[in-house]
Formats: C-alpha cells, sequence, structure tokens
C-alpha cells in the first residue's frame, strides 16, 4: 500500500481540514463535500485522513464489520454472539464514478439462488465502507442510479440488495466524503443536503505559501516514506486529539441558548427541513470537544454555521453557495444569552455588508451602473448594425414543456429521452453479453425447462447452465446534449425582448440540469459566431456566459448555424452515444453578406441531412411578422415555438418530441 501525504503536511486549506477533522471526532455530523477547482489538494486532504482514524472493533471474520458489543442481528454472515473482537484500521473506501450498481451494493450469484436456493452474496463498496469512510472524488459526475442507492443507504443506515425474490440486508453507516470541481456540474438537492457540511478551497495567491506547497510536494514524491516519517509526531499528535475529542463527546452541554441560535439561523437563512439544525448542533457539539471544551458557545455556533449552512441555503442551482457573515452575526447576538434582544432593524444587504450584493431593479433589466433601458424601435427593436449593447438580466425563469429527442438511445443515463438503458422497465431478453447483470427470470426458466430431463434432474432445484441465463432488457430515460444556438444581434436587442429571451433559455438550462444534460452556448452576432461554451455538464457555468451575453451588430444566422453544426461534429467523435438537442434561439432574420437568407437555409438542412433534432424558440415581435423563425424550422427538419407556447402552463400545444423529421428518423 502506498504511502499517503501526511493530513498535517497539507498547508493552508483551514477550512477543509478543520471539516475532516470534525467528523472524525463525531461521525454524526454527516460528512463533508468538498468543493474547489482542480489542484487544491482536495483528495490529499480526504486521503490521508484516514490514517488519523481511530481503529474499530470489527467481529473476527465478519466481512460486514460487525461491531463486537453489538453485532448486526440481520447480518449476512450472522448471527454473531456479544463478545471481544478484533481490532483494525478504519477503512476509506473510494467509489469511482464509473462503478457498476453491483460493485457498489454487491452481488447474488444467480446461478446459485435458481440451482441451490442458497444466497450467496458477495458484499460491495457499501459493505467495506461500513463504520469507515466512503469516499466519492467527482461525486457531481456519479450515475444517477448510483446516487438513488446512495440515498437509501445514508437514510436508512442499510443497504437492500433484492434480486428476483432473493433480498439480502446489511448494515451500511459510513462517513460520506465527497470532492468536486463546481465547473464540471452541480450536484443533485438530495445528495447535497445528505452531505453535513460543505467547504470551497481555492489555491493560495500568496507567493510563499505557494512556495512551500510545491517544496513539500517534491520531497514527497522524491521519497513518500521518509517525508511521512518527517511528520510522525504531528499526525501522532492529532490523532491523539482526535481520540480525546471523541472521549469528551457525551460530556458536552449543547444549552438552550446555543439551541436558540441555531434554529434561529436556520430559520433566517431559510434552508429547508430540519436537518440543518441538526447538523450544527452535532457540528458545534464537535468543535467544543474538539477545543477540549464541555461547553458549546457562540463561537462554535458561528463556526458551525459557515460549515453546515451555504450549500443549503440555495435556492436554485444557479446560486452561488455562500453566507452573509453580517447577518449571521447578527442573529447570534440578537438570540444570544445575554442579548437584550433589541433589534435595531439592521439591513445586512446595505452598504458595508459583507454577503450579497445589493439587489438590481427587475423593472427594466438594469443594475447599478448601467444606462437606461432603450427604447424599442422598428419592428425589431433596434435598427439592423446598431452598436453593441451592454447585457441585460434574464427575465425570471418557468417550467418548460419537455422536449425530447425521438427514437430510441443508447446514451448516458438521464432524465429527457427514450433510450435502451441498465435501469428502467423490462422491455424483452437477450443473451448476456459479457457479466450477467439484470437476469430476466421468466426467459431463463423458459430457456432452461426444455433441456432438465436431458441434465438429469433429480431434485427440486432447476439445472441451469450458463447459455441458459437471459439479460433484461430495459428501457429508461437518457441524457443528451443540449446546444443552445442564440442570436444575440441588433433585431433581438430591444431590452425587454432580450431579457425575455435569456429568461427563456435560463428555463431551458434549468430543465436541463434536472434532466442530466450535458449543454453548450453558440452565440451569434455582428459579423461572425463564437462558442461561448463548449459542451459540459456544467449547467451553471451556461448561465453564467449567458448573463453576461452583449447585444447588438448584424445577424450572421447562418453562421451561427455552422458553427453550431462544427460543435456538433466534433462532439460526436467524444461521445458518439449522447445524442444531441439543437435550440436555436432567434427572431429568423438574417443579414449581412450575399443572400444570407438563403445561406442560412442551406445550412440548417446540414442538420436535417444528420437527423438532427432541433427546435426554433420564435423571438419575433412586433404587429408585422415574417414568420422566418418558422420556415427556419422547416429547413431544420424540426418545429419552431414561440416563447409562450415554451411554457408548461401555456394553452398552445407543444409537440413533446421534437420533430426532427422524426418520421424519418424512427
Amino acid at each position: 500500500m502506498s504511502t499517503p501525504f501526511p493530513f498535517t503536511a497539507v498547508v493552508g486549506q483551514d477550512d477543509l481540514r478543520l471539516a475532516l477533522l470534525l467528523n472524525a471526532v463525531s461521525p454524526a455530523v454527516g460528512g463533508v463535500l468538498v468543493r474547489g477547482e482542480k489542484g487544491t489538494a482536495k483528495s490529499t486532504a480526504v486521503r490521508a485522513l484516514s490514517v488519523l482514524i481511530p481503529e474499530v472493533d470489527v467481529v473476527a471474520g465478519c466481512r460486514f464489520s460487525c461491531a463486537p458489543a453489538s453485532p448486526d442481528p440481520a447480518c449476512p454472515d450472522g448471527p454473531h454472539e456479544v463478545g471481544p473482537g478484533t481490532k483494525r484500521p478504519a477503512r476509506m473506501v473510494e467509489l469511482p464514478v464509473g462503478a457498476s450498481e453491483d460493485r457498489l451494493v454487491g452481488a447474488l450469484d444467480i446461478e446459485r439462488a435458481l440451482a441451490e436456493g442458497v444466497k450467496a452474496f458477495e458484499p460491495g463498496l457499501l459493505a467495506d465502507a461500513h463504520r469507515g469512510i466512503l469516499y466519492v472524488d467527482e461525486v457531481n459526475l456519479l450515475h444517477d442510479h448510483l446516487v438513488d442507492l446512495l440515498l437509501d443507504a445514508a437514510a436508512m443506515g442499510a443497504s437492500y440488495v433484492e434480486r428476483e425474490g432473493v433480498s439480502v440486508r446489511h448494515a451500511a453507516r459510513f462517513l460520506l466524503v465527497g470532492t468536486m470541481n463546481p465547473e464540471e456540474g452541480e450536484l443533485r438537492p438530495q445528495l447535497l443536503d445528505r452531505f453535513g457540511l460543505t467547504v470551497e478551497v481555492a489555491a493560495s495567491r500568496e507567493p510563499d505559501q505557494r512556495v512551500e506547497v510545491v517544496r513539500r510536494r517534491l520531497a514527497y514524491d522524491d521519497d513518500p516514506e521518509g517525508f511521512a516519517a518527517r511528520w510522525d509526531d504531528e499526525e501522532s499528535a492529532v490523532r491523539a486529539r482526535i481520540v480525546a475529542a471523541r472521549e469528551l463527546l457525551p460530556s458536552v452541554l449543547l444549552g438552550d441558548g446555543a439551541l436558540r441560535q441555531i434554529a434561529a439561523t436556520c430559520a433566517a437563512f431559510e434552508v429547508d427541513g430540519m436537518r440543518a439544525d441538526i447538523v450544527m448542533a452535532r457540528t458545534a457539539t464537535a468543535l467544543a470537544a474538539w477545543a477540549g471544551r464541555t461547553e458549546v458557545l457562540a463561537e462554535d455556533v458561528r463556526q458551525a454555521a459557515l460549515l453546515a449552512l451555504p450549500h443549503r441555503r440555495r435556492r436554485n442551482p444557479f446560486d452561488a453557495p455562500g453566507l452573509d457573515e453580517d447577518k449571521l452575526d447578527e442573529t447570534l447576538e440578537e438570540f444570544g444569552e445575554q442579548s437584550g434582544g433589541e433589534d435595531d432593524d439592521p439591513d445586512p444587504d446595505g452598504p458595508g455588508g459583507g454577503g450579497q450584493p445589493p439587489q438590481e431593479d427587475p423593472d427594466d433589466g438594469s443594475g447599478p451602473g448601467e444606462a437606461p433601458a432603450q427604447a424599442e424601435s422598428g419592428e425589431g427593436g433596434q435598427p439592423q448594425g446598431g452598436g453593441e449593447q451592454s447585457p441585460v438580466r434574464a427575465a425570471e425563469p418557468f417550467r418548460t414543456k419537455v422536449l425530447s429527442v425521438p427514437g430510441l438511445g443508447e446514451g448516458a443515463a438521464g432524465r429527457r429521452s427514450r433510450a435502451r438503458t441498465e435501469h428502467g422497465r423490462t422491455t424483452g431478453s437477450r443473451r448476456p453479453q459479457g457479466a450477467l447483470t439484470k437476469l430476466h427470470l421468466a426467459a431463463t426458466v423458459q430457456a432452461a425447462a426444455p433441456h432438465q430431463l436431458a441434465r438429469g434432474r433429480s431434485g427440486r432445484g432447476l439445472v441451469v447452465r450458463r447459455d441458459d441465463l437471459r439479460q433484461a432488457t430495459r428501457e429508461g430515460r437518457e441524457g443528451n446534449l443540449v446546444l443552445f444556438v442564440v442570436d444575440a444581434s441588433g433585431s433581438m436587442a430591444a431590452r425587454q425582448r432580450m431579457s425575455a429571451v435569456k429568461g427563456a433559455v435560463l428555463s431551458l438550462l434549468l430543465d436541463a440540469y434536472q434532466r442530466r444534460d450535458k449543454v453548450g452556448l453558440v452565440t451569434f452576432r455582428g459579423s461572425a459566431a463564437e462558442v461561448a461554451l463548449p459542451p459540459t455538464s456544467s449547467v451553471d457555468a451556461a448561465a453564467a456566459r449567458l448573463e453576461s451575453l452583449p447585444t447588438g451588430g448584424r445577424t450572421p444566422l447562418a453562421a451561427g448555424l455552422l458553427r453550431a453544426h462544427d460543435v456538433l461534429r466534433v462532439e460526436r467523435l467524444r461521445d458518439a452515444a449522447r445524442r444531441p438537442l439543437v435550440v436555436v434561439v432567434t427572431d429568423g432574420r438574417a443579414t449581412g453578406g450575399p443572400e444570407p437568407v438563403a445561406l442560412a437555409g442551406r445550412a440548417a438542412r446540414l442538420f436535417a441531412a444528420d437527423s438532427v433534432a432541433s427546435v426554433v424558440v420564435d423571438c419575433e415581435a412586433g404587429a408585422v411578422r415574417l414568420g422566418l423563425a418558422g420556415q427556419l424550422a422547416v429547413e431544420l427538419g424540426g418545429t419552431a415555438v414561440t416563447l409562450d407556447e415554451l411554457r408548461a402552463d401555456s394553452i398552445a400545444g407543444l409537440v413533446r418530441d421534437v420533430q426532427g423529421n422524426s418520421r424519418r428518423a424512427a
């Protein structure tokens, strides 16, 4: 086993180290989510923690790490008698993002289960992680079906394996630690809430500290064992302090005053549910024990709030996690034990506030320092060829109708279009290709039945051979590549209209986030088109690019379509199984160069020739409508919808499967 980098040798990252140590003191805190850019020692610190965790007592020979003082009565390796056990180091089990379901929860020997009726069970990672640490690097990229299994195990403290009438259950209580780079996408809210604490990490901008990081890393790479030996004293001191804090923890008093501060803080920041209150209480108690105290102080409550609340106060996926520390201090002071209860009605968001910026005026989309909203002029709301204008804010997002790709795909698991998947409803059976993962019981029995006499069956069990096994084919949902092609030209530049357009695209981005899509953003204006955001799983990155999108100039529609077609060509080489959905947001006008409308039509027909599903969001406004967006949709082989028709509560009908010549694709 390789020597891990010493925990005490990590430079800086005080919040990260504190959050990990608090969970080592009190695993009931609920784990840590570490968010940060690449190369910030996230994984290094987490892996180093495992060396500091105290050893655990286990029943000798039990594959499920039962505690000898209170063994699990339902343990598959049991029953165990209460008695002395053996000690072993606490495990840190890593869950790869590409792991299979069987690798996570364990697998049954289907052949023995059918032929002999025995529960031959091979434990998975959840069993290995019981009473230890389950670490998921790049946790935001974990497949949905694995997330669901993690949520179930975290909620119930047990893992259940159900296969064709055969079931196994075992305890699975673990410290969940995840690391992620927010640029690659966000977590599902349900899993996000399961992490007790969250920490934001970033590389230091101090030259001296960066020099020390490099110096220590080079020394470790040259001689891992020698480097670790130089930190033995510091590691031993931290390990002893963890043990002492664990012993002190039951004696720590969480008074009514501290509880009132915790409840008031959670209420002030409008967090959902009661888990935040419980996590804060456990964290504050662990902080007191770590400091060697038996009483929780206001400073413990404050630090607990900074670790437990930032990821719980997000109202939508595009909100940056964070906490207004001025508001936090005011709340703690108001509800402190020695507070007079006076309320001066402070304005935490006013000048000098440490958290959220002043809210912009939503009436015209203008923010502080911006020019007032400009009036629309002409049919397009802005003369063609106008100069660049400052970005406008997006209108309030809304729930959109479902747009999906026709046909049956085989892409990554998601929630948008129909696909053949490992999870979903059973639609048939086939011979397994490789390891059997989902048995089709009826088809297997049907295949084995005609051969029972020839195989000399004499008992109750069915004589099953490998050739008899049948894999269930299932239909579920896949995630798609949703490529937005947004017209940012002068014809779209009327502030009111562009605000509505951005609101519509933002709504579609929220929908893409919920359906686990990849997204990309191509914009066109002036004389060219650009890829504002290459295809990525980070939907919030697309929202940020959209918010800062300037407008003005001519309408090079053909250039936008050709750039989008090129993006799809490259992406098809990288991920051929992920089917694209192109969403063109425009009024359909094309200007600049000779025959711009005809050129745009020829570019659109490239998508139709490749059977790319597409939809045109028609943004045309004014009394006189030319219907150019509808004509563009015909050339694309897709469909056109207005902004109003895009709303889920719209009276107007909208075809769910985007008609990218769906008859031909089917």
